[in-house]
């Protein structure tokens, strides 16, 4: 690893992990553009690599809101496990993509994300200004603990974890920005178990699609480990940023990053295809 590299990719890991840690997802989304235009690796290596990134980002992270009691363990790993099956099927049809198409759709997912974001911080933000105002907002369906919710929507509950799984495989993310909500909106958990049971699943899938690209020789071990050192560290942080700074705040700066990066993204990889 240069040290030009290193003083260019270096802080990105810091600011994935800084984004893991306050948001419970989506900081995993920079992960695969940084290796690739920062640290110059191919594509398939990027989305590989990345795996590695996002799953030490996400175990610090874990490690943090676990010790605060944010972690619903069960529901956690139901909902990953439920995912291998698409993990392990986007890991393998990641590898005979085209490394253009590839990138291309990434800048697709990219958009997707930055559009997902700014209408969940729209809709906290009016949350938010209805609560000053005395409007009764209606409550969340009531926290089960992940057991009963689980068996109760069998169908959909193993759909969204199979997506997220297609995801984390294919691209090389982790799928919080797609575990966060779903855990909200299908299993009704409240916004700040979703943020930290949502890294376990990151977890799960990370290392179930690290497992089924094992082999591949494509990994660079020395950036890898400086990088995910440096996430190690802003999930930390991010950990304790989220305490201090409102989510749609977070979300809000996140998802213009994120839809700057995915039109730059867009400019470079479609005309390659």
């Amino acid at each position: 690893m240069s040290v030009l590299i290193a003083v260019t990719a270096l802080p990105c890991g810091l600011l994935i992990g800084l984004l893991l840690g306050a948001l419970g997802g989506g900081g995993s989304i920079l992960a695969v553009p940084a290796l690739v235009y920062v640290a110059g690796q191919s594509p398939h290596s990027a989305t590989a690599g990345a795996l590695v990134v996002v799953a030490v980002g996400a175990v610090t992270g874990l490690a943090c809101h676990a010790a605060a009691g944010r972690v619903r363990w069960a529901t956690g790993a139901a909902f990953g496990t439920l995912g291998t099956a698409g993990t392990y099927l986007g890991s393998r049809w990641s590898a005979a993509v085209q490394p253009a198409v590839l990138m291309a759709a990434f800048a697709g997912l990219m958009c997707a994300v930055a559009v997902a974001l700014l209408l969940r911080g729209l809709r906290e933000r009016r949350a938010a200004q209805a609560a000053r105002g005395g409007v009764v907002q209606a409550p969340l369906p009531p926290l089960t603990g992940g057991a009963v919710s689980l068996r109760s929507r069998p169908v959909r509950v193993t759909a969204t974890a199979s997506a997220v799984g297609l995801l984390t495989g294919f691209f090389g993310v982790g799928g919080g920005f797609v575990v966060v909500p779903a855990l909200t909106l299908v299993l009704g958990m409240e916004m700040p178990l979703a943020v930290g049971t949502s890294l376990l699943v990151i977890v799960v899938n990370s290392a179930t699609a690290l497992a089924t690209r094992a082999g591949s020789g494509v990994l660079d071990w020395p950036l890898l480990a400086g990088v995910a050192a440096c996430t190690a560290i802003g999930s930390y942080a991010g950990n304790r940023l989220a305490a201090r700074l409102p989510s749609q705040v977070l979300s809000t700066a996140f998802a213009s990053l994120v839809a700057v990066l995915a039109v730059a993204l867009a400019a470079t990889a479609v005309p390659r295809l």
